[in-house]
């Protein structure tokens, strides 16, 4: 993601959710379906949320993984970083996005500059099918972020693929 500026961009509750819907996924609790076909390139939906600074953001963070230590159900930390002074806290009802899960063969992947976050399609994704993207966590603390996503490579845990490697190690 480009991060250009730090002015604080506003916050979109009227997002576009009409290529998407939320579903019992078999990854993890909820995840987001293809409402319809999606072409390779497609922005699919915009990931919103509260505007917070860095501080505030950092705040978050900390409580909701707290929360969720020790809960398989509980989400983890839904922030995405917009520019140097604010990030976005996407855990608000009105972000369906949230919902998409981790995959170690994502069919999206985040597109961003520093107002918005979008979860563009990486290939054509068929009507129904569960929309994933690489999370890209670094391997820091692997061991606490388990991964269910069935791909064909999946090493179990929740690792940016460009680290995944290290996991052998």
């Amino acid at each position: 993601m480009s991060v250009m500026s730090d002015k604080k961009p506003e916050e979109n509750r009227n997002v576009d959710t009409s290529k998407v819907v939320v579903g019992k996924s078999r990854v993890h609790g909820n995840g987001v379906f293809a409402a319809c076909d999606i072409a390779k390139g497609e922005k699919v939906i915009e990931y919103v949320g509260r505007v917070v600074t860095k501080k505030e953001a950092d705040k978050i963070a900390d409580e909701q993984l707290e929360k969720s230590n020790g809960h398989k159900d509980c989400g983890g930390v839904y922030i995405f970083e917009l520019n140097k002074k604010y990030d976005v806290e996407w855990n608000v009802e009105w972000n369906s996005a949230r919902y998409i899960n981790h995959s170690c063969e994502p069919n999206c992947e985040t597109e961003g500059d520093d107002e918005h976050v979008w979860i563009e399609a990486l290939r054509d994704i068929k009507k129904g099918e569960e929309l994933g993207y690489d999370y890209c966590y670094d391997i820091d603390n692997w061991d606490e972020h388990p991964c269910e996503c069935g791909a064909s490579d999946c090493v179990g845990y929740i690792v940016a693929e460009k680290e995944r490697g290290e996991l052998g190690k």
